[in-house]
């Protein structure tokens, strides 16, 4: 049977050994103790550990922490020396396997001494310390490798003396090529009596003095004439009775004040600062809005209104109320809601994008541009031409342009996009840039024809957006174009 077949079976055998040994310490040892250990205090005659290890030969040089299938498997038991109430002398003995750089699967035992400090006392269930030691590793029984342990751990109380422990160390070893972590996990057991100890303090979990057993509210501080339940407000009604448990009150008013007096809770009170029944939500009966119209009948009490519109205003005269107005500073038609439509066109003017010429609702409110415009728009995406690689227009492009000045004139309440584009020879940041001055130039003629620059926007695509093959003449010439369209509404 392979070496490190036959060490993972003593692992394992080895274990359950130690589990059974702790099972036997745990349940009979503190009766086979004698009189004078049963006034001891914990750990006052040392204690024993048995531990599970996971050696990480790895981390340290360029491993994976994270690589837990190349950590290597270990037992340890160790004997605890005590030196004080916090300081123990802790003498372990090790066997495992090693995984270092050098050699894969070692067999190797070794032995320690540490000095352990605890942090906190034995009242304490959980008990973290530190270590410091110096050990020596045997590794295939023909090298000793000496080694510095410096680490921590903690300990958890699951029964008198008995605990579950946790450590973790860095050992800096004499061969540089063995650094390594240990994390270990196990049982350990103090011999001693805990009749020494403190008394457990009753839970009181929320520290307000009143044990949990007897407070009534254990999660909340609270006073001890309410069982321990909070009276937030200091008004002599605790807060599980009180409607309003942040603000002193009355008690005839579930703990709720009062400010104006008139027996309307501030909460329920729409009027907390004036006194007014409660048929009135605590409010006077009154005219707001001093209309004549009282409040309680007033669907804008304030706001001074017509008797006409329930007390509501109507600003443009429509005879349709400002709140149910969706234009009410412009005088409109009811079945608009309110809103005006200038232009007739059954486009009311907050929906149309040409209020001052009528169009179809189809086209946002704005007139269909006639077939022999949208031709001659068209045309022009070919018809105007540059000199070669510039962006400076030819003479017969400033008649092509004219017509478009002509057609942006015909429809005042249309814009225009410019776009240019090239073919794909050449760079495409030259074509970029080419794309965008040639843009450039179309619109800075229609601006020196007195066309508004607000009605106009200009970009470049370069090559991005073809319209035919660039693999032929026909193609790359479609593709060197201006395109012009027209977009309804100004906005």
């Amino acid at each position: 049977m392979p070496v490190t077949i036959r060490m993972k079976i003593r692992t394992r055998l080895l274990s359950l050994c130690g589990i059974l040994f702790l099972a036997l310490l745990t349940g009979g040892t503190i009766q086979a103790q004698s009189d004078s250990l049963a006034t001891a205090s914990p750990g006052s005659f040392g204690g024993v550990t048995f531990k599970r290890l996971f050696m990480d030969y790895q981390t340290l040089h360029n491993g994976d922490f994270g690589a837990f299938r190349e950590y290597t498997d270990g037992l340890e038991f160790s004997y605890l020396l005590p030196l004080s109430e916090r300081f123990f002398l802790d003498i372990p003995v090790k066997i495992g396997l090693s995984n270092n750089r050098e050699v894969a699967n070692n067999n190797l035992i070794g032995a320690d001494v540490h000095a352990n400090y605890y942090l906190r006392d034995w009242s304490k269930i959980l008990r973290p310390y530190l270590l410091a030691g110096v050990g020596a590793v045997i590794e295939n029984m023909d090298s000793v490798d000496v080694q510095v342990p410096l680490g921590g751990g903690i300990d958890i109380r699951m029964a008198d003396n008995a605990y579950l422990t946790w450590q973790s160390e860095l050992r800096l070893s004499s061969d540089e090529n063995k650094h390594n972590l240990h994390h270990s996990i196990g049982f350990k057991y103090f011999f001693g009596s805990k009749k020494d100890m403190p008394p457990p303090v009753p839970a009181d979990r929320d520290m307000d003095g009143i044990v949990d057993s007897l407070d009534r509210c254990p999660d909340v501080p609270g006073l001890a004439a309410f069982d321990g339940c909070p009276d937030t407000d200091n008004d002599g009604i605790q807060d599980s009775e009180d409607r309003c448990p942040e603000y002193p009150g009355l008690r005839n008013l579930q703990g709720c004040p009062d400010t104006d007096g008139d027996g309307v809770a501030d909460t329920d009170d729409e009027c907390p600062n004036e006194p007014g029944p409660a048929a009135n939500n605590g409010c006077p009966v009154r005219d707001r809005d001093g209309d004549g119209i009282p409040d309680d009948n007033d669907d804008c009490p304030d706001e001074a209104g017509l008797a006409a519109l329930n007390g509501c205003p109507d600003r443009d005269d429509d005879g349709i109320a400002d709140k149910d107005d969706d234009c009410p500073d412009d005088a409109g038609l009811r079945r608009f809601g309110g809103c005006p439509d200038s232009d007739g066109d059954g486009v009311r003017d907050p929906d149309d994008a040409c209020p001052g010429t009528a169009g179809p609702a189809s086209n946002n409110g704005c007139p269909v541009i006639e077939a022999e415009d949208q031709e001659t728009l068209e045309f022009a995406m070919q018809a105007v031409q540059f000199e070669h690689g510039s962006a400076r227009l030819t003479r017969a492009s400033y008649a092509i342009l004219d017509d478009i000045v002509d057609i942006l004139n015909k429809y005042n309440e249309y814009r225009l996009e410019i776009s240019g584009h090239t073919d794909d020879t050449g760079a495409a940041d030259f074509n970029q840039r080419l794309s965008e001055r040639r843009a450039k130039a179309c619109f800075d003629y229609l601006v020196s024809r007195n066309i508004s620059v607000r009605r106009l926007s200009y970009v470049g695509f370069g090559e991005e957006r073809p319209i035919a093959d660039n693999t032929s003449r026909s193609g790359r010439q479609l593709n060197r174009r201006v395109e012009f369209n027209m977009i309804p509404g100004l906005n």
